[in-house]
Formats: C-alpha cells, sequence, structure tokens
C-alpha cells in the first residue's frame, strides 16, 4: 500500500492525522537534520499500521516534507 505524507516536523506532540483524500498529515518531534525526522516518521507509521519498521519505506521525497511512503501489510 502506497500512501502521501505530509510532514512536520519541529512539532510539540507527535500525531498522525488521515486527510480526507486519503493522504496523512504526521507530526513529529525531531527536526529535519541528518535524517532524524524520518527516522521517527517509520516508527510513527509502523506503529500506526502495525507492522515492524521494516515494512516501512520512504519512495521519494526523502529530503522534502511531500513524501511517497510504501507500506507492505501483506506477511
Amino acid at each position: 500500500m502506497q500512501k502521501r505524507v505530509k510532514v512536520k516536523p519541529n512539532s510539540k506532540q507527535q500525531k498522525v492525522e488521515e486527510q480526507a483524500d486519503g493522504s496523512l498529515t504526521v507530526y513529529l518531534k525531531s527536526p529535519p537534520i541528518d535524517g532524524k525526522a524520518n527516522e521517527e516518521l517509520i516508527k510513527v507509521l509502523a506503529d500506526k499500521f502495525d507492522v515492524p519498521k521494516s515494512y516501512v519505506s520512504i519512495k521519494s521525497g526523502l529530503s522534502s516534507r511531500q513524501k511517497l511512503i510504501e507500506i507492505k501489510t501483506e506477511i
């Protein structure tokens, strides 16, 4: 499954909001430095979709706030 994700780093709290179009807005506490926000994003999405972190990958937008995320749901 692929999801469009908008990332908001340096937020006060960590949360995931689902938008009307099916995309996600993810608020992260980490700063967008040295990949810390991307690591936190993968952890948050793995917890939300109840899959191992290795099942979540960033397909595009590695250094952008708009990302395309792939989540493997079949085991």
